[in-house]
C-alpha cells in the first residue's frame, strides 16, 4: 500500500516523462476480446489482464508526470463507471484514496477535476457503509477547502461541487454534518440571489457554473432531509429561488426551475395543503420561459429550456410529473418524482453510458431505487445483452453475491424482522 502522511505530501514535479506505462493501459477491449474468444480460459486470462492494468493505473497516480497521472485517474475512471470492481477496490481504497487526496492537493485544474470524479465513483462502488465513510472521512475536509477557496482553480471548485454533493449523499453518516454542508453549498448559490436593492449580481460565466453545480448538489442533499429541515429550507429559500429564473444563463435558470419544482413536491409531501403566496406570479413566470421565443437566445438553449420549465410549470400547477421509464435487460425503472429525477441525474453525471450496467449489477444503486438484489439471468438473455463473456461472468458474479448476501440476512435470527 502506498500512503503519505497528511503533513509530507511532496509537490509533483512540473517535468512531463512520458506515458509508455499507461500506452499498455489504455484500454479494456484487448481482456473483452480474449474473454469472448477463448471460454473460462480466457475469462481467467481477461480478468488477470483487467486487474493488472488497475494496477499500473493505481501505481502511475503517483507518477511525475502530469499527463500520465491525468491518464491513469481518466483509466481509474473508466474502469470504475463501466464494471462493478468491489473486490479488487475494496482490499485497495485507501491507496487510491491517498492518490486522490494527493492529486487534490497538488495538481491543477484537469487532474484536480478527475480526481474529484474519481472519489465518487470510489464511493459509488463501495456503496454506503463504513468502507465509503473512512473514505469521505480523508476526502471531505479538501472538497470543502477547495470548494470555499476563492483563489483556488474555477474548474477544480466546480468539480468539487458536485463531488462534495454525491459523496455526502452515499458516504455521510451524520444528518447533521449533511446540513453543515448544505450550509457550503448554500454560501456560494446564494451570492446569484438578486440584491436586496433589486438588483443582480454581475458574474462571470465560469462563477455561475459554480453557483449551478453547489445548487444542484444542495437540491440533492435536500431529497434525504428531514420534515422539518424541509419545512426551514422552503421558508428561507423559496420566496428567493424564483428570481434565479431571471438569470442569463441557461443552465442556471434549469436548476433553479427543477429545484422549485423539487421544493413544491417535498412540501406537498408533508402537507398536501401547502400554500405558496407567490404561486400566480411563480407560474406565469414558468410560463413564460415554457413558451419563451426570445430572438437574443440560441435554438437550443430555447428548446432545452422550453422542454424543462413544460415539466416545472405542470409540477408547481397541476401537481404533476412528467414520468419517464428506464429499460435496462430484462428490467426497467420508473422516474416518477422529483427527489427521483434529482437523485438519478446524480448517478448519471458519473457513470454515464455506464448507468444501466450499475442500474443491472451494483446493489447500492439498486437498493437507492429500491430494485432489490441484482437478478440472476438465464443465459440467452444475457447473452441478448450484447455484452462479452467475461462481462456476463461478472454480472452474474454480482447478482449471485447479492442474493446469497439478502438470504443470509433474513436467515440470521438477529436481524429483526421488521428491519429486513
Amino acid at each position: 500500500m502506498i500512503c503519505w502522511g497528511h503533513g509530507a505530501v511532496q509537490p509533483f514535479s512540473d517535468e512531463d516523462a512520458s506515458i509508455e506505462t499507461l500506452s499498455r493501459c489504455s484500454s479494456f477491449s484487448d481482456a473483452m476480446s480474449v474473454a469472448e474468444e477463448g471460454g473460462e480460459a480466457g475469462e481467467e486470462t481477461a480478468q488477470e489482464d483487467l486487474q493488472y492494468k488497475l494496477k499500473v493505473f493505481i501505481d502511475s497516480t503517483v507518477d511525475k508526470s502530469a499527463k500520465t497521472r491525468q491518464g491513469a485517474l481518466d483509466g481509474l475512471k473508466a474502469a470504475m463507471a463501466t464494471r462493478i470492481l468491489y473486490e479488487f477496490i475494496s482490499d485497495r481504497r485507501m491507496t487510491i484514496t491517498d492518490s486522490i487526496e494527493r492529486c487534490l492537493k497538488k495538481g491543477k485544474g484537469p487532474e484536480q477535476c478527475a480526481a474529484a470524479s474519481l472519489a465518487c465513483l470510489l464511493c459509488i462502488q463501495l456503496g454506503s457503509g463504513v468502507e465509503s465513510e473512512e473514505v469521505f472521512k480523508t476526502l471531505k475536509p479538501i472538497f470543502k477547502n477547495i470548494l470555499l477557496d476563492g483563489a483556488a482553480n474555477i474548474q477544480a471548485r466546480q468539480a468539487c461541487a458536485t463531488s462534495l454533493g454525491l459523496c455526502t449523499l452515499v458516504a455521510e453518516d451524520d444528518i447533521l454534518d449533511v446540513y453543515a454542508t448544505m450550509e457550503s453549498f448554500e454560501s456560494l448559490f446564494m451570492r446569484s440571489y438578486v440584491k436586496e436593492d433589486g438588483s443582480r449580481p454581475s458574474l462571470n460565466p465560469q462563477t455561475t457554473l459554480l453557483h449551478t453545480n453547489a445548487l444542484l448538489s444542495w437540491a440533492l442533499l435536500l431529497t434525504i432531509c428531514t420534515g422539518s429541515q424541509v419545512k426551514a429550507v422552503t421558508h428561507k429559500h423559496l420566496p428567493k429561488l424564483p428570481r434565479l429564473l431571471e438569470n442569463d444563463d441557461v443552465n442556471m435558470r434549469i436548476a433553479a426551475g427543477e429545484t422549485i419544482a423539487l421544493l413544491f413536491e417535498l412540501a406537498r409531501d408533508m402537507d398536501p395543503e401547502f400554500e405558496y403566496d407567490d404561486w400566480e406570479p411563480l407560474c406565469d413566470k414558468l410560463n413564460s420561459l415554457a413558451t419563451d421565443c426570445n430572438k437574443h437566445r440560441a435554438k437550443t438553449d430555447k428548446r432545452k429550456q422550453r422542454s424543462v420549465f413544460r415539466d416545472v410549470l405542470k409540477a408547481v400547477e397541476e401537481r404533476d410529473f412528467q414520468t419517464e421509464t428506464i429499460r435496462f435487460s430484462t428490467e426497467r425503472m420508473t422516474i416518477d418524482s422529483w427527489v427521483r429525477k434529482r437523485t438519478y441525474d446524480a448517478f448519471r453525471e458519473f457513470v454515464g453510458s455506464g448507468m444501466n450496467y450499475h442500474l443491472q449489477a451494483n446493489e447500492f444503486i439498486r437498493d437507492v431505487f429500491q430494485l432489490g438484489p441484482p437478478m440472476l439471468v438465464d443465459a440467452a438473455t444475457l447473452k441478448s445483452m450484447k455484452i462479452s463473456r467475461f462481462e456476463r461472468h461478472l454480472y452474474n458474479a454480482a447478482a449471485f453475491k447479492a442474493r446469497t448476501k439478502a438470504r443470509n440476512k433474513f436467515r440470521d435470527k438477529r436481524v429483526d424482522v421488521g428491519e429486513f
